[in-house]
């Protein structure tokens, strides 16, 4: 089985190792100039198929003259997984057997770029990874495999992350055994009405809003962990929160987003219900810390308002 391999992220990582041997080539995003001195950041993907010593391609659209050489490949399969560019029809009739799409959420739910941080964003109990035969429309192919697992409390996008990635991982080698004996199956079609779509996320979606919940606070700052990490202001300067939870031993005085004190778990904080608990943070320009080792080094903390 002749496999190129199409992804831009880390959730890409262990699916690709785990069929390195099939694969031919693998196609990323390529790297975008960033910060202040415009230096290109490798992506994940791109650093695993040099150290598995894989040809790579990197295309910043499907208008690109290398992409015309998909064909020369030779390829019997393609294995897309976090690639973030819709892939036109005429690509995905170049392999002989078919293209597969690994998506992490039980689609038609959270259709689009971001379906773990939605999951998590909205308190879902379950989520889970849906293998479908992709057409040129968003996740909307139809489902070859489907399952489901729990998210656990507490966990944050990277545990999850992690976790389904290595799950599609161990999934997908004997899938693809089964599919060179047999040929590609046909599938199920999805229930279109009932999809649900996830959008980008943008830097202003980690902006914290003390006039919600401890509970949807939290669920922010475990969605966005990685970007754009959920953020607040104290004494007009940017602090990112990596990681808090509701703190049940309190109930909330109605101010929401005063600090009303310091434990060694951390930062307790008021919202519009319950209090929320500050365990990690990074205030702007200082490295990240417990929020308990920043609580002893910031006098006057206490009744400080977050905004």
């Amino acid at each position: 089985m002749r496999v190129i391999f199409f992804g831009s992220s880390g959730f890409s990582v262990p699916i690709l190792k785990s069929v390195a041997e099939q694969t031919v080539l693998v196609v990323t995003k390529k790297a975008k100039p960033k910060g202040r001195g415009y230096a290109l950041d490798d992506n994940e993907v791109k650093r695993a198929a040099a150290a598995l010593d894989l040809p790579l391609m990197e295309i910043d659209s499907f208008k690109d003259d290398l992409v015309k050489t998909l064909p020369d490949h030779k390829p019997d399969f393609f294995v897309v997984a976090s690639f973030g560019l819709i892939v036109p029809r005429w690509v995905l009739d170049v392999p002989s057997r078919g293209p597969l799409n690994i998506h992490p959420s039980l689609l038609p739910h959270y259709r689009g770029p971001s379906p773990m941080q939605w999951a998590l964003l909205k308190g879902d109990a379950m989520t889970g990874i849906t293998l479908i035969r992709m057409n040129e429309k968003m996740d909307e192919g139809d489902v070859v495999y489907q399952e489901q697992t729990i998210i656990e409390p507490g966990e944050n996008l990277t545990g999850l992350s992690k976790r389904l990635a290595a799950r599609a991982a161990a999934i997908l080698p004997d899938f693809l055994d089964t599919i060179e004996i047999r040929g590609m199956m046909n599938g199920t079609g999805q229930r279109h009405e009932i999809a649900t779509y996830t959008p980008i996320i943008t830097k202003e979606m980690g902006k914290i809003d003390w006039t919600r919940s401890a509970v949807e606070i939290g669920r922010q700052v475990r969605a966005f962990v990685e970007w754009p990490v959920a953020y607040t202001f104290l004494d007009n300067k940017m602090v990112k929160i990596f990681d808090a939870a509701v703190d049940d031993g309190f109930s909330s005085s109605g101010n929401p987003g005063q600090i009303r004190g310091i434990t060694k778990e951390g930062i307790l904080v008021d919202t519009a219900i319950d209090v929320l608990l500050i365990k990690d943070l990074q205030m702007e320009n200082k490295k990240r810390m417990s929020a308990f080792d920043f609580a002893r080094g910031y006098r006057g903390l206490t009744d400080k308002v977050l905004s």
